[in-house]
């Protein structure tokens, strides 16, 4: 396992080295279509959009170039998504893409709302430990102790996430709608899990701070 991880930091690496060097000012103004959607900093005011606002800006620039492929190929590859790869494919460069992701990696994300110790406590459980009798994978295994990931692995950060969102991905994970998962980790993990976990892992994580 150890060996993986920093296989796959070397290739993120090299990866990141490869790709154009994003500006966060001329990102800001060609994000202004996402504006509607993510709001004016990434913060989406809408539960069923994600909050991109401080994502890691290797996680954003693949994000963006899979929906974009998902359009190109009519959903066959990529992450599709009738909405987002309409909006991907007017980033027409990789410096547009770049740019974009620069200028909501460098924003903060806004809190979660709190939850109630019964969900504090349970969640968290789940959250650092998985369930091994099922084969469950803790989720901190991947996306940190604070929720916010690793950026070299591409793990994205997750703390602070719409509840709606969250659920709606893990439920998208655990059917096979979505699928751009590293190695189908998501996916692998998502199918062991009730919707009472989804809900109760939604919550929290976007209880994290």
């Amino acid at each position: 396992m150890k060996k993986f991880v920093v296989a796959l930091a070397v290739l993120s690496s090299i990866s990141t080295t490869a790709m154009a060097q994003g500006d966060a000012s001329a990102g800001q103004a060609k994000a202004a279509t996402c504006v509607a959607c993510h709001g004016m900093d990434g913060n989406s005011p809408i539960d069923m959009y994600p909050k991109i606002a401080g994502q890691h800006v290797d996680y954003l620039i693949k994000q963006i170039n899979e929906f974009k492929l998902a359009g190109q190929t009519n959903g066959e590859q990529g992450r599709h998504d009738p909405v987002m790869s309409g909006m991907a494919m007017m980033l027409a460069t990789e410096q547009d893409v770049a740019d974009v992701s620069a200028w909501y990696a460098s924003q903060s994300i806004s809190p979660g709302a709190e939850v109630s110790a019964e969900i504090a406590d349970q969640g968290h459980a789940l959250y650092m430990g998985g369930d091994p009798e099922r084969q469950i994978t803790a989720c901190v295994a991947c996306h940190g102790v604070d929720g916010q990931g690793m950026s070299l692995a591409g793990y994205p950060a997750v703390a602070s996430q719409h509840t709606g969102y969250l659920k709606a991905q893990l439920e998208k994970f655990r059917s096979g709608a979505r699928h751009n998962d590293l190695n189908g980790m998501m996916g692998d993990i998502a199918k062991k899990l009730t919707d009472e976990e989804i809900e109760l892992l939604a919550q929290y994580i976007n209880s994290m701070k």
